[in-house]
């Protein structure tokens, strides 16, 4: 069964700096491209990073260029997002995602 679990995520002020971890099972990350995803309230689903299956970063939203990292670890069967200079409008539910398939997220709030 593939299972998506994300963690990492908190309160930050405008400016800092979170690492959101996506553990995978059921599957390998090495072998599927992998994403990160994120809702605002009120908004609909986004789409943040891609990671190809050869281990490339392939895709950024154009909001989050220059300040987010996508990267996986195949050892830990894991795919990470860190988030450097966080805004107010970074604020959403992150989901990792393999495919059509993703997990239950991890919430995200920049505020001062």
């Amino acid at each position: 069964e593939v299972q998506l679990v994300e963690s990492g995520g908190g309160l930050v002020q405008p400016g800092g700096s979170l690492r959101l971890s996506c553990a995978a099972s059921g599957f390998s990350v090495s072998n599927y491209a992998m994403a990160w995803l994120r809702q605002a309230p009120g908004k609909g689903l986004e789409s943040v990073s891609i990671i190809s299956s050869g281990g490339v970063p392939t895709f950024y939203a154009d909001s989050v260029k220059g300040r987010f990292t996508i990267s996986r670890d195949n050892a830990k069967n894991s795919v990470y997002l860190q988030m450097n200079s966080l805004k107010t409008e970074d604020t959403a539910m992150y989901y990792c995602a393999k495919g059509q398939t993703r997990g239950r997220g991890t919430q995200v709030t920049v505020s001062s």
